[in-house]
């Protein structure tokens, strides 16, 4: 079949892309490495838009939380990751976590099932020449394509460092050392299961997080910068004693029933806690929340066991560390994400330099609708920069500084100012108020 487009990539951004287009009738040729005897460093699996590093999309908060509002836009565009999501989802408090193989399994099916849209497990090894393309490729492109990137942006790519966290088998958990508890006992449920660490326990894990053996580094690899949120535990760890009761093992909020008195019969907060959240919809696999980490795997073994409740722990994954590329977007791409030495060339997700896995999607989705309009014949008009899409859009794709451009994640701070009289409190809920209303007016426009 002859295509109107050529998607590379078959994660998030790119399954995103292929299907707001092939909904509109549009032919679409998606290729994907992996199936086709290729892989790549983090990978487990063949399947379209499969998680790696964690099974969350973070918030679903739409009120007051940037990347919650984000999930609503995309909701009101149709997007696939998000109705996927939707029939995938586990319990996660507030936030929207996902069973991995659900989801990417309802992903395949919902393209599948498009006429216009085929799948090829191929891998591609240079930027096609002509034709409308829409690049995809994420954090872990192959080499080969890579290197033909770097050729035609006439720059090197930028990189950084990404770790994966361990995921446990549920019954090999203690619980009666852990307990189940939403922070603050936040929702009407309670969905993470909490390991508590007095301050002995605390500085021996510390201290074993420090001495602990490390994946080396090769040669290359030496000099690249982490992303600030994906750092491996052992990487906080050495910024400070107490970081780690500041970020990933903060206990604030989380009553230890196990350690109720008279005076506290709640029971009392930890001197630190390890959270695990549930990864599948079955309950039977956890992540450990904040976990990743590049320890040898004998070595996360060994000291993950030290974790109260973790005695006996069984490990479905263990941890590990790859290295994510991405262009400096805003210096080589235009405000339509188009590649502006050679236009017929659309980057989505990841490489653009967003981060996570809903901003993948939502700039895949922002390709697709893109590449749309300019097949029929119309002026793209982009969403506003005070919606979480026209935000994210414009940090990439010019607002940010290009010297010091470095993955982001969706947050306000990236939204035009609301009025200065909206008390600090009320400023989350002004955002989002704007952005709905904002949204509202563009989509017919989209």
């Amino acid at each position: 079949m002859t295509y109107d487009v050529h998607i590379i990539g078959g994660g998030m951004a790119g399954s995103e892309a292929a299907w707001q287009l092939a909904r509109r009738g549009l032919r679409v040729r998606l290729s994907e490495m992996r199936g086709g005897g290729d892989s790549t460093p983090a990978h487990q699996g063949t399947g379209l838009a499969e998680l790696v590093c964690s099974n969350s999309f973070r918030s679903d908060d739409h009120e007051k939380n940037a990347v919650g509002l984000l999930h609503q836009e995309m909701r009101e565009l149709d997007s696939l990751l998000m109705s996927a999501a939707a029939k995938a989802q586990v319990p996660a408090g507030s936030a929207l976590a996902v069973d991995r193989d659900v989801f990417s399994a309802e992903v395949e099916a919902a393209l599948a099932a498009q006429p216009t849209l085929t799948v090829v497990r191929e891998r591609i090894d240079r930027l096609p020449e002509a034709g409308l393309t829409i690049v995809a490729t994420g954090p872990l492109t192959a080499a080969t394509l890579a290197s033909s990137i770097g050729a035609a942006t006439g720059a090197d790519s930028l990189a950084f460092f990404d770790a994966i966290a361990p995921i446990v088998y549920h019954d090999t958990v203690n619980m009666d050392v852990c307990w189940m508890a939403s922070r603050w006992d936040k929702g009407e449920t309670r969905d993470y299961i909490n390991c508590p660490m007095n301050r002995e326990q605390y500085l021996a894990f510390h201290a074993g997080l420090l001495g602990g053996e490390k994946t080396e580094f090769r040669e290359w690899e030496a000099n690249t910068p982490y992303f600030d949120g994906c750092m491996p535990i052992e990487v906080m760890a050495e910024r400070g004693i107490d970081t780690l009761r500041f970020g990933p093992m903060k206990p604030v909020g989380l009553d230890n029933p196990h350690d109720a008195t008279p005076e506290f019969p709640k029971g009392r907060w930890p001197y630190a806690v390890v959270q695990l959240r549930q990864d599948n919809k079955l309950g039977t696999l956890w992540n450990m929340v904040g976990f990743q980490t590049k320890l040898k795997h004998a070595e996360q073994v060994r000291l993950f066991r030290t974790i109260p409740g973790l005695e006996n722990a069984e490990f479905a994954r263990l941890g590990g560390l790859h290295r994510n590329t991405f262009l400096n977007s805003p210096e080589l791409l235009d405000r339509q994400l188009r590649l502006k030495s050679a236009p017929h060339i659309r980057f989505a997700g990841q490489i653009t330099g967003c981060e996570g896995y809903v901003e993948s999607g939502a700039v895949g989705l922002l390709a697709g609708l893109m590449t749309a309009a300019q097949l029929g014949g119309r002026d793209w008009t982009p969403p506003p920069r005070t919606t979480a899409l026209g935000a994210l859009l414009s940090h990439i794709t010019g607002d940010a500084e290009a010297d010091s451009y470095q993955p982001m994640n969706v947050n306000f701070g990236l939204f035009p100012p609301v009025d200065p009289s909206v008390k600090k409190k009320q400023r989350k809920e002004a955002y989002t108020a704007r952005a709905k209303a904002d949204l509202a007016e563009w989509l017919p426009l989209a």
